[in-house]
């Protein structure tokens, strides 16, 4: 079993998120015992959001902004699918909070889509999203 890093540049679908994670500096700490929970947004999730607005937050003055983006993707501990759809919120690392729902059978964080649950990691649990999730 591979940590939560390793995991999503294995799986292929994850390259932009690998490479937030990479200028961000959050690779070591994702890297760490944890455990955590990430909603990990996909490729084709970060393909939504505005044009050039990837590459501009890859960009080391925006370094802030990219870790605030990325840690409200992360809660800390190990959260199951089976845990999330008890929950109506969760505190992310960046300290805000983050709405949990259930609708028509799909778990909802914030606007985002849940496509993929409860993918175990060493160092905790990966749900995988259909959209950047982005703190208010």
């Amino acid at each position: 079993m591979l940590d939560i890093v390793d995991t999503a540049v294995g799986a292929g679908t994850f390259k932009t998120l690998a490479a937030a994670l990479g200028a961000a500096g959050l690779v070591d700490t994702l890297k760490g015992t944890g455990p955590f929970t990430v909603f990990a947004p996909t490729d084709d999730a970060f393909a939504k959001l505005p044009a050039g607005t990837v590459d501009s937050l890859l960009l080391p003055e925006n370094k802030g902004k990219l870790v605030g983006i990325l840690t409200h993707h992360v809660v800390a501990g190990k959260v199951t699918a089976a845990d999330v759809v008890k929950l109506t919120t969760a505190t992310t690392v960046a300290a805000k909070q983050i709405t949990i729902a259930v609708k028509d059978g799909k778990v909802k964080i914030d606007d985002a889509t849940v496509i993929s649950a409860d993918i175990h990691c060493t160092n905790g649990v990966v749900h995988v999203v259909d959209s950047v999730i982005l703190p208010s």
